[in-house]
């Protein structure tokens, strides 16, 4: 687990613009139920989270299309609620930072660490808005 004070920061990136910061398997659960498009961003504390993750998901949202639900949940802090985030990832394998886009709770898109880590954060946006005028 990381200390809180370390992953506040990190939290805001997302929680700032929007994304609901999911902390356990019910709320999990509830989340991946709503109708329409959702996208679930697993955030992380290493260095491609913060310079391509949450940069890349910021300018996403900067598209006309975008998905209606906006959630996020923390690896390393909230151990469960990733857990079953990742659980509706399947058949990916679990990763930190990713990026998961539903329709009607059905997955549709994911772009998995090795998608992010050393893309610029601009590639990373051009992604899911393709992904976004796709399906949102």
């Amino acid at each position: 687990m990381y200390p809180a004070d370390l992953v506040k920061p990190m939290r805001e990136d997302l929680t700032n613009i929007g994304f609901e910061e999911l902390h356990t398997v019910e709320e999990v659960d509830a989340a991946m139920k709503k109708e329409g498009t959702t996208l679930m961003v697993v955030n992380s504390v290493c260095g491609c989270a913060a310079a391509n993750a949450r940069p890349g998901a910021r300018m996403s949202l900067q598209n006309a299309k975008k998905p209606d639900n906006l959630y996020t949940v923390f690896a390393g802090v909230d151990k469960e609620a990733t857990d079953r985030a990742r659980s509706y990832m399947v058949p990916f394998p679990p990763s930190s930072p990713s990026m998961a886009l539903y329709k009607d709770g059905e997955l549709v898109h994911m772009l998995e660490r090795h998608h992010i880590e050393g893309r610029p954060a601009e590639m990373i946006a051009e992604n899911l808005t393709g992904a976004y005028n796709e399906f949102c």
